[in-house]
């Protein structure tokens, strides 16, 4: 291939295959282009498996292909780290809801009187419970801030838990606590890779809902060249976020999304969950939307909202500041008593003593 000269190279985004030839064409310095492979077939033209590679050196050679984003090698690389955590996430929910439901099966109704099973005190509780000690001994382990009574827990720990219930909770049990240490490790290596990313990192935390792990997984999917997509439009494009164009004889058909990077859309929409729940435009929006749109479509518009301001903080360089806040008055209620000492101590203001 490199005693060929070729002036450029163009594949189709076919899974994951394409990553091994894009990788060895661009240690060899040969430009490489990943093409969408829906783009290709919408091309007038005839395409078939036989004549595929001639129909897109064709369509190269006319300028009739635009390249797909593909991020540095380096961004690539942390790329497998990223989407390995969300694996390890999500079957860390599925134990700790497998778990719950085994303690539900035992007549254990923890979960009913206590926020989060999985919290220090609950977690406690269930590992009293797997030792086979007495509910009277088990409650020595709840913590004074739960807001349940000590009755209330006394009841919800009356169950029958049999020797198969407690061999399944155990292993469950160090099953989720090695998962957590798993994620744990790979948080520090994904956080290590990206040391030198660290300013845009502060600038993704500056959006509500957004905490330094969601900020570095969605910084390794879209890097920080807003350049490589163009507009914002073209990035929720390709995230696959935004609503569909479907239109036919001035009638609107389904508007329902595209497929695009389902890591990236994840994440907005975690992203999305924290910020409705916040004081800041993202809940004035959520609220207006839940209402005519329902919960869940509302949760995706939002992320497709949050999707645009990153690009435009990236595209700027600056932090976001929220419409919905007064940061004027912020700065007043933090510093006015340390502005007033001031003032008092180099005369201008007038005490009454003075």
């Amino acid at each position: 291939m490199v005693q060929l000269q070729p002036d450029e190279v163009v594949m189709e985004s076919t899974g994951i295959y394409w990553k091994s030839p894009y990788a060895a064409l661009e240690a060899a310095g040969i430009r490489a282009k990943v093409v969408n492979a829906r783009h290709v077939k919408n091309v007038p033209g005839r395409k078939t498996d036989i004549n595929d590679a001639q129909w897109l050196a064709t369509l190269s050679r006319a300028g009739l292909l635009r390249a797909s984003f593909i991020p540095p090698a380096k961004m690539r690389e942390l790329r497998l780290i990223a989407r390995q955590r969300q694996k390890l996430t999500g079957q860390l929910a599925s134990e700790k809801n497998r778990l719950h439901k085994i303690l539900a099966d035992g007549g254990i109704r923890l979960g009913v009187v206590v926020s989060d099973v999985h919290g220090q005190s609950a977690r406690a509780m269930i590992k009293a419970l797997i030792a086979n000690k007495m509910p009277q001994e088990v409650l020595k382990f709840a913590s004074r801030r739960l807001k349940a009574s000590r009755e209330e827990l006394f009841d919800a720990l009356q169950g029958e838990l049999t020797e198969s219930h407690r061999f399944v909770l155990n292993e469950l049990m160090q099953h989720i606590e090695e998962i957590e240490q798993r994620i744990a490790r790979f948080d520090q290596r994904l956080l290590a890779g990206l040391e030198s990313e660290h300013n845009w990192l502060v600038l993704l935390q500056t959006l509500p809902g957004v905490d330094l792990i969601g900020a570095a997984m969605l910084l390794v999917e879209i890097g920080n060249n807003m350049d490589a997509f163009g507009s914002a439009d073209r990035l929720c494009s390709w995230v696959g976020i935004c609503p569909g164009n479907n239109e036919s004889a001035g009638k609107h058909k389904s508007g329902r999304t595209r497929k695009g990077n389902a890591y990236v859309r994840r994440l907005l929409c975690e992203f999305a969950h924290a910020a409705s729940r916040t004081t800041s435009a993202f809940k004035a929006k959520f609220s207006s939307l839940i209402v005519r749109r329902g919960y869940k479509r509302s949760i995706v518009a939002l992320g497709h909202k949050i999707l645009r301001t990153i690009f435009f903080m990236f595209k700027r360089r600056e932090h976001y500041r929220d419409s919905a806040t007064d940061y004027e008055k912020l700065s007043v209620q933090r510093n006015a008593a340390r502005w007033i000492k001031t003032l008092i101590q180099h005369g201008f203001i007038k005490t009454a003593q003075a």
